[in-house]
């Protein structure tokens, strides 16, 4: 089932910081990272995995390759269902459970 997919403005700032962060170092780098992080998540509107998020109500999934967590949930919508992407969350971070990493 294709489900459309919507990214918050929380995941794109996570996006965005990530690609300011590797590009300081490697221009290069930082924009193929960026472009694995979308792709890892455009494959969840047709096949969404990932384990129980430490958010109630999120699914987290791991990208391969990268040291970066994708956390989203599946949110019903009019025409269906959607696929909302709350956070992109390197793994060094600190995650307690219940909450999203702090600033």
């Amino acid at each position: 089932m294709t489900r459309p997919l919507f990214w918050s403005r929380d995941a794109l700032d996570d996006l965005k910081q990530q690609l300011t962060h590797i590009a300081a170092d490697d221009p290069v780098a930082a924009q193929h990272v960026v472009d694995r992080l979308r792709a890892a998540a455009a494959r969840l509107e047709d096949f969404a995995t990932g384990r129980p998020g430490r958010v109630p109500g999120t699914y987290e999934k791991s990208v391969t390759g990268l040291p970066y967590v994708i956390a989203y949930a599946i949110v019903p919508h009019d025409s269906g269902e959607i696929i909302a992407i709350l956070r992109v969350i390197h793994t060094a971070r600190d995650w307690p459970d219940g909450a999203w990493p702090a600033g």
